[in-house]
């Protein structure tokens, strides 16, 4: 290590025991990297890029002395919590979907049936004609399964 590096480190860690007592005169005294970069007159990336095991010492001597969560880290538990909500959220609005698309394909498949039922086997209508209506609700009904499945799985 070099002189200059050497020097950032030990004004790391003073700045870290003011931090802690509670004399911050060159930040605004919390509890974070942002102040202790502050403190030590470093900047924030060097504490977060060069001398990252200073910063994890800091939030661990933040816990243990001061028995409190860095607030960075009380955010990011909210945002976590909020993350977490969302996709459950979202996987049953998915799930619902899913379940909606099913039941929408089904219905479609017997109302094209009920229809070619409905007109009857006509003098025009052609044995061809026939087997696409009942390929027409076989390919439904697969369809329908195959998103079933999907939606399970």
């Amino acid at each position: 290590m070099n002189q200059q590096h050497q020097d950032e480190r030990t004004r790391i860690r003073e700045a870290m025991d003011r931090l802690l007592y509670g004399q911050a005169p060159a930040s605004n005294g919390s509890l974070t990297v942002v102040a202790l970069a502050a403190e030590a007159g470093v900047h924030r990336m060097s504490l977060l890029k060069r001398h990252l095991d200073l910063k994890n010492e800091f939030y661990e001597c933040v816990r243990n002395e001061t028995q409190q969560t860095p607030e960075t880290e009380k955010r990011l538990r909210e945002t976590v919590t909020k993350l977490k909500k969302t996709v459950a959220e979202q996987r049953t609005e998915i799930q619902e979907l899913r379940d909606l698309v099913t039941r929408l394909t089904l219905a479609s498949a017997v109302l094209t049936q009920g229809k070619a039922a409905s007109a009857g086997p006509a003098s025009t209508t052609s044995f061809r004609s026939l087997d696409r209506q009942r390929a027409g609700l076989l390919w439904s009904v697969r369809l329908a399964a195959c998103l079933h499945s999907i939606g399970t799985s």
